[in-house]
């Protein structure tokens, strides 16, 4: 899976948070689109109160602690 993620331009840093959460059960989401369809996901996400709410723009991160 990590090599999968990093083909889409995700950051080996980030990849690896994402195995270990996987690894204890979490669950990953993964969505694209465009900015304002990105933004509506997070809004939408937002009220499901994640424990971490991460938005990748080509090979940047901003992460957002929810």
């Amino acid at each position: 899976m990590g090599a999968a993620l990093c083909s889409v331009g995700i950051p080996k840093d980030s990849v690896l948070r994402y195995e270990t959460a996987i690894k204890v059960n979490k669950y990953l989401l993964v969505a694209h689109g465009t900015a304002a369809e990105v933004a509506r996901a997070k809004d939408i996400l937002k009220t499901t109160k994640p424990a971490q709410l991460d938005e990748h723009v080509l090979g940047s991160v901003r992460a957002a602690a929810a």
